[in-house]
């Protein structure tokens, strides 16, 4: 059976916090990391509704998109609603755990949820995310040193590729040739004597920003006093699946036939769908941000899209869009449109573990909005 922490590192494997923005308050918020999961519930906000279900339900764990604590606070005692949420979580033996902005941007995060659910297809980010740039270190070293040094390499941080780390490569054995001047202490051969000797070439990745640390780790482990290395700055290969926002094709209908067709698709509110555009307009090209994109509008008006998705926009950011005779808008609930990410969390989750654990999205609306008249 699974601990908290087995699931909350599957989940970070994920939705990296890392890669959250610096203002955002994500990861384990309340749970011991030992206690087992047999039980996980995925919801929207950690409301003192969604608590209760999660309660009522025996969760030993409450996945959430929204943070309960974006703000410090001095105290979490049972008089205020963030309160609550917490104190019929703890009573209850549930831990919970908020996946944000990490989880926006992410590959099968929410924005892309989003267009998936919407049917969109060819998706790219609308900006995609920069990350670290990458570099890759070379080292010469002899054969019998090679494994220490291999791993002295990968605890600073080098070879992690995607979901792998300590990844290198190792060259067949090649010949090394050097001669010791005056005041060296070499570990082979003689000063004054030109020396040669068998080497192994190491070849790892690593982000540039770990770049002094590697060197330094391969300068303390290598067992030469001038080790042999190059390091060198890779281009950027130009495929960049993470990123804010989705873009994507759907097949070619009207404005008030696709706003329809998301009507249909998202859960319904009493917000609804606003569109702003012709309703006759043809789209084809959509571009998508889950939660509140009004951020975005300058960006998404010089794109070649017919629409775009997002929500809560505002009077005058919308109005003088629009006056651009930019993309259409569609702005549908908050809410509605990141609870399509948690079907496709939750599917992952169920992939990774089987039936050790059992899953199950609430249903329950936090949508603020109770009336539309």
């Amino acid at each position: 059976m699974p601990t908290l922490s087995d699931v909350t590192d599957l989940i970070h494997s994920w939705y990296p916090p890392a890669t959250a923005e610096d203002w955002d308050a994500v990861g384990l918020v309340a749970g011991d990391p030992e206690q087992p999961v047999r039980k996980v519930l995925f919801a929207v906000d950690p409301s003192p509704a969604v608590a209760a279900e999660a309660a009522e339900w025996k969760a030993d764990l409450l996945v959430v998109h929204h943070p309960l604590f974006l703000k410090p606070v001095h105290g979490v005692a049972a008089t205020t609603p963030k309160g609550r949420t917490l104190h019929t979580l703890a009573k209850a033996g549930c831990a919970l755990l908020a996946a944000h902005t990490n989880a926006d941007q992410a590959d099968g995060g929410v924005s892309e949820a989003l267009a998936q659910a919407l049917g969109l297809s060819d998706l790219s980010p609308i900006l995609p995310t920069s990350g670290d740039p990458i570099d890759k270190l070379t080292v010469f070293v002899p054969a019998d040193a090679a494994a220490p040094v291999r791993a002295a390499i990968a605890e600073a941080g080098a070879g992690q590729i995607g979901n792998y780390d300590f990844s290198s490569f190792t060259s067949a054995p090649g010949e090394g040739r050097f001669r010791p001047l005056a005041g060296s202490t070499p570990m082979i051969g003689n000063v004054g004597e030109i020396t040669t000797t068998e080497e192994v070439r190491l070849e790892v990745v690593l982000a540039r920003s770990l770049r002094e640390a590697v060197v330094r780790a391969v300068l303390a482990a290598h067992p030469y006093e001038e080790p042999a290395y190059d390091v060198v700055e890779l281009a950027d290969p130009g495929i960049v699946t993470t990123g804010t926002g989705r873009i994507g094709t759907v097949g070619a209908v009207s404005l008030a036939e696709f706003a329809e067709e998301v009507a249909a698709v998202l859960p319904t509110t009493h917000h609804g769908v606003r569109v702003a555009g012709d309703p006759e307009r043809l789209v084809k090209r959509v571009a998508v941000c889950g939660g509140a994109g009004d951020f975005l509008l300058d960006h998404v008006a010089r794109l070649d899209v017919d629409a775009y998705v997002t929500s809560d926009l505002r009077h005058h950011p919308a109005a003088e869009f629009t006056e651009k005779n930019g993309p259409a808008l569609v702005d549908v609930a908050h809410w509605a449109a990141e609870w399509t990410w948690l079907p496709v969390v939750e599917k992952r989750l169920r992939e990774a573990l089987g039936d050790a654990v059992e899953t199950r999205v609430s249903e329950i609306v936090t949508d603020p909005w109770t009336m539309h008249l």
